[in-house]
């Protein structure tokens, strides 16, 4: 009776091994469908998150921020006297940067003026001849007037004379003085006619004097209105408001017209960003959609803008040497547009990061609506209505 039960101990503690599973074994499956479940989730997420946020968005890292630097240079030649700005120091429109030494200008522009008072002088002696010359010619028209009425005079005298001598009753002395007073009388219209010409071509001379002065004048003005921009051309000033760099410019130093001395930034909310964008993420791209940009500088800092305007060419064409694709080693490749994106005002004054040159990740809203960008955690919630 004790003999049966210990030959089936063994036997019934060996199914029992078999029947449950090892505690390792069940951990692994669990493991295996946590997996499973995760990866699932994940890939759920992602294709929800591309579905309703991903598709829309046309992102590229070829995107630069860009700005209208001026570079100021000297307009005339001159020794540099001063300097007014440190370098990177904000100024505002119309501030001194850099003044040229004036001496010579300045007196180049009392020479100038010099000059405009003779020709206005000589405006007014031309136009006191002009004056004179028409007394003149008052004068010869009165002659003419007297030398006529004794002509008349003079004329019917000898008449009268004329018919006396041959009736007897004057001699004739008395009518050869008539006839020569008559003759006297022509000889005085004459040479008052003669004077009223001579008048005439004066006036003539002096009406070409008055214009040939006022031109003259007119040089002068020119002449003194270029020394006086000259003049101003000695002092450097900003053209608007900005942040001064590059400065090339020394105490002292001699500079001559068209060099280069200091170049000018605009401040950050003038500022924007070009973007390349491939070709084929053109089509529903257009200008107002929103943006969002990245710096590489901190990825954090993302700022928001909005598409400016595209460029009217690939950028391959506005190259150095454009491609020429018309030959028989043709290679297509994919071009890239320049667009024009603006940085919001307010986040351009936030964001200190701001500078001409900067490396930034572009990323375009191509929804109809410029809608809040949404994570893949985001884009789940918006599904789920929870957001």
């Amino acid at each position: 009776m004790n003999v049966v039960p210990d030959k089936l101990a063994p036997e019934t503690s060996a199914t029992s091994a078999t029947s449950a599973p090892t505690p390792p074994r069940r951990r692994r499956r669990v493991l295996r469908v946590l997996v499973v479940a995760i990866v699932a989730l994940a890939v759920a997420l992602v294709g929800n998150w591309w579905i309703v946020e991903g598709r829309w968005i046309e992102s590229t890292d070829n995107a630069y921020v860009q700005g209208d630097i001026a570079v100021l240079s000297a307009r005339i030649e001159g020794d540099v006297t001063a300097i007014h700005v440190a370098d990177n120091q904000f100024v505002h429109a119309g501030d001194a940067l850099i003044s040229l030494d004036p001496a010579d200008w300045s007196a180049r522009l009392a020479q100038a003026r010099g000059s405009a008072a003779e020709a206005a002088a000589a405006i007014a002696t031309a136009r006191r001849q002009v004056e004179q010359s028409r007394v003149a010619i008052d004068q010869a028209q009165a002659a003419i007037d007297q030398a006529n009425a004794e002509l008349t005079r003079a004329t019917a005298e000898a008449g009268r004379s004329g018919a006396l001598v041959g009736a007897g009753w004057t001699s004739r002395q008395a009518n050869e003085q008539a006839v020569a007073d008559q003759s006297k009388a022509r000889a005085q219209l004459d040479a008052a006619r003669a004077q009223r010409s001579s008048a005439e071509q004066a006036l003539a001379v002096a009406s070409a004097q008055v214009t040939q002065a006022e031109a003259h004048a007119v040089t002068a003005e020119a002449a003194e209105r270029l020394a006086a921009n000259d003049l101003s051309y000695t002092t450097i000033r900003a053209p608007f408001d900005g942040i001064v760099g590059n400065r090339a410019a020394q105490l002292g130093q001699h500079v001559t017209p068209g060099e280069q001395l200091i170049a000018l930034a605009p401040p950050p909310a003038a500022l924007y960003v070009v973007a390349n964008f491939k070709e084929t993420e053109l089509h529903r791209m257009w200008p107002g959609q929103k943006v969002w940009l990245t710096p590489d500088i901190d990825t954090a800092a993302t700022v928001t803008g909005r598409v400016d305007s595209l460029a009217p060419a690939t950028g391959a064409l506005f190259s150095l040497l454009p491609p020429e694709n018309a030959t028989g080693n043709f290679t297509k490749v994919v071009q890239r547009v320049p667009v024009k994106l603006v940085i919001d005002p307010a986040a351009a004054a936030a964001a200190r990061w701001l500078r001409a040159g900067l490396s930034v990740t572009a990323e375009v809203d191509t929804r109809d609506h410029g809608g809040t960008k949404l994570g893949v955690f985001g884009a789940a919630a918006a599904t789920l209505g929870l957001k």
